[in-house]
């Protein structure tokens, strides 16, 4: 029980910091969605997305990970709900991206997961905040 309750609490000292990293939240949740989630469904020159697979897992795992961490945890990260847990998965997929992935392209081309990676770190250090659902079940329990 108190492992969950570290999990939940989230102390950002107030409403204002509280109001700030919702929006944060909001903002980081939505651009990785339009932008690395719908990849996954969209037809490119009739095409879809190659999803890399650096560590050589199997195909069908990758998939699932990458569709995970792009589709599904975007919508956690809005609702505030087991969001330092939820992080994780798309934590490790950006910082694949940025260390094994994009290794060695130029700065501007690792920029990318660099950003989603240091800002899904900050949500993990940070935890959701006064207006997610973590801080209402933590109340609740």
């Amino acid at each position: 029980m108190e492992i969950l309750k570290q999990i939940l609490s989230s102390d950002l000292g107030s409403p204002c910091n509280d109001a700030s990293f919702l929006v944060f939240r909001l903002l980081l949740a939505i651009q990785l969605f339009r932008v690395h989630g719908l990849k996954k469904f969209r037809l490119e020159n009739g095409q879809r997305e190659v999803i890399p697979n650096p560590l050589g897992l199997p195909d069908q795992l990758n998939a699932i990970v990458a569709s995970f961490a792009d589709l599904v945890v975007p919508f956690l990260i809005i609702l505030g709900l087991g969001t330092r847990l939820a992080v994780l998965p798309t934590i490790g997929v950006t910082a694949i991206g940025y260390f094994v992935v994009h290794r060695k392209d130029s700065l501007e081309v690792r920029d990318v997961p660099f950003m989603y990676t240091l800002s899904l770190l900050l949500i993990l250090a940070l935890g959701a905040g006064r207006y997610s659902l973590d801080y209402y079940l933590l109340n609740i329990l």
